[in-house]
């Protein structure tokens, strides 16, 4: 029997509809590539995306293509989301920071038909066009007054094209499983793989964010995403703010710990959410200029773990909330959300701060579960540890346009993610199952490792990898950035980890750096690190055999 219940479709241009109706006097805040802030409200938003749809409509563009855009975040990028979409089109967020060969790969394979891009990244698509097999034209994100010359075939002006079309469109009503955005992963092992989302993912995703045991996004809230919306689109957050009325601030280009905190400042923003590159930047500024974050009451940190130390510095120096979270574009992004449980307000600070560096507790929607090497599910007791897997209604099922299986017969998804779980729920990965050190048979979290290393002050960023060793097959290296002006040795950080990890897991070797490598993403880059330290000889007498 069927319930008797109307069969509204779950649709991304509702979520702004909705936002003009109930809140379309809150703002969206923008510093623009050209410089200057660009503030309109919801209801302005949703008559530029009307618009928005009429010009890719006069485009050609028809339900299903797929429309790329490399922009940041903006409010032009905002539209882009929902107009593409909302007219039953696939918006495909290209990521500025992957290699050539990588973005026309994926270009390619996408088949996009026409390509929004800011005027920071003409010059990279300037340089690629010629391998851009499918694109049809493209339009900078501009207005007539900053077009620049460009050498791109079909090139059009954004806001010339916007002047040109009304905003008289009514969004179409479809299958809430129609395809509504792809994003492809980093392609940090073989070719880049696409995950194309659905409105209905999309939407369900939108309520997930917005629920009080997750990030509490409501109405009263100011949102900065620094997670770019290229990167597994923002976290979600462009889409979950509208649905809840929410302020959306967007930084524009201006990633450094100066221009976060003007914003942050400037538009009392509560809530932030970013990798931890961009924080240790904030940190820096504030500490070196004796400032508060007067407004944000919670950091939401995911795409890398967050260390400690981090964690402690947000909360002590400046009264904020961390919220520890992970997801993959693989599960649009969110996973898990370490928000304390009411029975943990009992526990002491350290205690707390434990449950806070793992990477959170399941969420309603997505299952999670860990198996052993022979697909054995194991038991959620802190302790065991062994490949995390998935499922869920915003977990893709299969990559785009790839023909191997991707779930096991459960229909559970691999992440590839080394874990644990405990009683509560709370998730924490102890590596990347391509990361993990194998030592005499025994397991390093390079996690783990790396998070104490940067507890030490003198630390600004530090990774960890496995060196070939004769006898125990693998030994950690610990590669570390020291705090500029810093006087730290090998003998500092070994004593500083003897307390903290097991004698047998301290690094047989410790080589100091300028800088490490990091990926599209913003997460370091191991694969890089490995070959640059191949064949890299440990000194005699390491730590394995104490």
């Amino acid at each position: 029997m069927r319930g008797s219940m109307m069969d509204s479709p779950l649709l991304i241009s509702s979520l702004l509809d909705y936002a003009a109706t109930y809140h379309g006097d809150t703002e969206i805040v923008s510093r623009s590539v050209e410089g200057p802030i660009h503030r309109y409200t919801y209801r302005q938003a949703l008559r530029r995306c009307r618009q928005l749809a009429n010009v890719l409509q006069g485009l050609g563009v028809e339900n299903g293509d797929r429309v790329a855009t490399m922009a940041w975040n903006g409010y032009r990028h905002l539209e882009l989301y929902f107009a593409i979409s909302g007219m039953g089109a696939v918006c495909h967020t290209l990521n500025p920071r992957l290699f050539q060969d990588q973005l026309i790969y994926i270009v390619n394979h996408a088949a996009d038909r026409f390509l929004f891009v800011d005027l920071s990244f003409v010059p990279i698509l300037e340089a690629a066009a010629d391998r851009l097999d499918r694109i049809e034209g493209y339009v900078v994100m501009t207005d007539a007054e900053h077009m620049p010359e460009t050498s791109l075939p079909n090139a059009h002006c954004y806001e010339t094209l916007m002047e040109q079309a009304d905003d008289d469109f009514a969004w179409p009503q479809f299958d809430e499983n129609t395809a509504s955005s792809l994003c492809y992963t980093s392609g940090t092992t073989g070719h880049p793989k696409g995950a194309l989302y659905s409105h209905r993912s999309t939407v369900l995703h939108s309520f997930s964010v917005c629920m009080a045991d997750t990030l509490a996004l409501s109405s009263r809230d100011a949102v900065l995403p620094v997670v770019p919306m290229f990167h597994a689109n923002a976290w979600g957050l462009p889409y979950a703010a509208p649905m809840c009325g929410a302020k959306i601030v967007f930084p524009g280009p201006r990633l450094d710990g100066a221009s976060v905190y003007q914003l942050l400042q400037d538009e009392a923003v509560n809530i932030t959410a970013g990798v931890p590159t961009v924080w240790l930047m904030l940190l820096e500024h504030c500490a070196n200029n004796d400032l508060q974050l007067e407004h944000v009451d919670r950091v939401v940190i995911g795409g890398s773990a967050a260390p400690g130390s981090m964690i402690e510095a947000f909360k002590t120096q400046h009264g904020c909330e961390v919220i520890h979270a992970w997801g993959m574009t693989e599960t649009s992004p969110l996973g898990t959300v370490g928000t304390l449980k009411r029975k943990h307000d009992a526990l002491s600070a350290a205690e707390q701060l434990a449950l806070q560096v793992k990477q959170g507790r399941g969420i309603y929607g997505v299952e999670l579960r860990i198996v052993d090497d022979q697909g054995k599910e194991l038991p959620r007791d802190g302790v065991a540890f062994g490949e995390l897997q998935v499922r869920g209604p915003w977990v893709i099922d299969a990559y785009y346009r790839h023909d191997q299986p991707i779930l096991d017969a459960e229909g559970w998804f691999s992440t590839g993610d080394v874990a644990t779980l405990d009683p509560d729920g709370f998730m924490q990965i102890t590596d990347r199952s391509k990361d993990v050190i194998k030592s005499g048979g025994e397991w390093i979290s390079s996690i783990d490792l790396e998070n104490e290393a940067v507890s030490h002050p003198d630390v600004t960023e530090a990774a960890v990898i496995g060196i070939a060793h004769r006898k125990w097959n693998e030994r950690p290296l610990l590669v570390v950035v020291p705090r500029q002006g810093a006087t730290l040795s090998k003998e500092d950080l070994l004593q500083h980890l003897e307390s903290r990890v097991a004698k047998w897991w301290l690094p047989d070797d410790v080589v100091f750096v300028d800088e490490l490598p990091h990926t599209a993403t913003g997460k370091i880059s191991k694969l890089t690190l490995r070959k640059q330290f191949e064949g890299y000889v440990l000194p005699e007498g390491g730590s394995a055999g104490n």
